[in-house]
């Protein structure tokens, strides 16, 4: 490239910085430049590049240019990219939240063992429905707290046959939920 492409007062960008700022002088094939932020800068030519306006874009030097990238004249076709569907359908994992807040609409005056009776009772039938649905997996959120429902939680998992339960994703829920998994029969 020549310095003859760059003219003082032409608006250029630095290729490799994000450095905008217009030509205020040229001296071989050095083009010293105001930022935009009004610090004077020397670049190589090779290191910068012209701002045209749209209007300006018909004035670009062919030969410069357009003669050495070799363009195609037919639009190019769309590849058919193959599109894999799976076999199972993504579902959500069931999540019940065991907050008294949740179950009830009213909790003042319940005491704590009314409290964890209903969350148990209501943990209880979720339980049944996903085992009589065949329901693979389920999550409970029973919050942090001092761990007296997440442990009779436990017990109450204890008691069932083919259900293994950990504590659910971290990330998700944090230390506050319990993942249930249904061993289904094959028979």
């Amino acid at each position: 490239m020549s310095t003859e492409l760059f003219n003082i007062g032409d608006k250029v960008s630095v290729l490799d910085d994000a450095i905008d700022g217009v030509v205020v002088g040229v001296k071989n094939k050095d083009i010293t430049i105001e930022t935009t932020d009004g610090f004077v800068m020397t670049y190589f030519v090779n290191e910068l590049i012209k701002i045209n306006k749209s209007s300006e874009l018909n004035h670009i030097n062919k030969s410069d240019t357009l003669d050495k990238i070799n363009i195609d004249k037919q639009p190019s076709k769309k590849q058919n990219i193959p599109v894999f569907k799976s076999d199972k359908i993504e579902r959500g994992v069931p999540e019940f939240d065991l907050h008294i807040e949740k179950l009830v609409k009213n909790p003042r005056g319940m005491s704590n063992f009314d409290i964890l009776t209903i969350q148990t009772e209501t943990a209880k039938k979720h339980l049944e429905f996903a085992i009589r649905n065949r329901i693979p997996k389920i999550v409970f959120i029973h919050g942090v707290g001092e761990g007296v429902l997440k442990a009779e939680l436990d017990f109450m998992l204890k008691n069932f046959e083919n259900i293994s339960f950990q504590d659910a994703n971290y990330q998700k829920y944090g230390l506050g939920a319990t993942e249930i998994y249904f061993k289904q029969n094959t028979k």
